[in-house]
C-alpha cells in the first residue's frame, strides 16, 4: 500500500482531476487524508473545501458527480492526478465543464 505524504502542505494534498476518456483537465483541488480515504472506500470524488474548512463530496449539491477510474501518485507522494467520469455536465463550481478556461497567453 502507498503511504501518501499528507504533512507537507498542512495535512492537504494536491489533485489534478482529469476526465477519464478525453484527458481534459477539469480541476485543481485537495484532499486531506480523510476525503481520500472517502474517495477510496467509494470510488466517487471527495474533497477538502479551504475556503469552507470542510470535506465536501463532489456532486452532492450539485449532481454533477466525479466517478473515480484511477489514482496515481507523483514520486513524492504528496501530489495526485486522477482520472474521473464526469457525470453531470460540470466539474467547475461556477458551471463550466473544466475550471480551465480561461486564457492568458
Amino acid at each position: 500500500m502507498i503511504k501518501l505524504d499528507f504533512d507537507k502542505q498542512a495535512g492537504l494534498i494536491p489533485a489534478i482531476i482529469l476526465e477519464h476518456e478525453t484527458k481534459d483537465v477539469l480541476m485543481l483541488a485537495y484532499l486531506s487524508e480523510e476525503s481520500y480515504q472517502k474517495t477510496l472506500g467509494m470510488r466517487q470524488m471527495w474533497y477538502y473545501s479551504r475556503s469552507r474548512d470542510e470535506l465536501w463530496h463532489k456532486g452532492a449539491t450539485s449532481e454533477h458527480f466525479q466517478h473515480v477510474k484511477s489514482i496515481k501518485t507523483d514520486c513524492d507522494y504528496d501530489t495526485l492526478l486522477i482520472e474521473v467520469e464526469q457525470v453531470g455536465g460540470s466539474a467547475c463550481h461556477i458551471g463550466a465543464r473544466p475550471c480551465f478556461f480561461n486564457q492568458i497567453l
